[in-house]
């Protein structure tokens, strides 16, 4: 099943290859449209995936901070999440 990240109206991701962990659905980096996001400074731990670092999405000038986030280092069990992108803060994700 395909499923699209959308955010005003506009697809920041879109894959059939999305993981699902903790309710999230992470989109494999080729799928998602980095023109949209943008790096930011900000990051959280979790105690079975590791560092988490963030992007804003940006979309027509409008900014969405850290509205997405990654996993650079996953930790070993969280291993099938390298190189893939969640998102929330408003993101909303659907089948297409």
């Amino acid at each position: 099943m395909t499923i699209r990240a959308k955010w005003n109206g506009t697809v920041v991701a879109e894959s059939d290859d999305t993981v699902i962990v903790e309710g999230n659905h992470y989109f494999p980096l080729n799928d998602v449209v980095g023109e949209y996001l943008v790096p930011t400074d900000t990051h959280s731990t979790c105690p079975w995936k590791g560092l988490a670092s963030y992007y804003s999405v940006v979309v027509d000038g409008q900014h969405n901070d850290d509205a997405a986030w990654y996993y650079p280092e996953p930790k070993a069990e969280a291993e099938n999440i390298r190189d893939r992108v969640a998102f929330w803060r408003g993101i909303e994700v659907a089948p297409a």
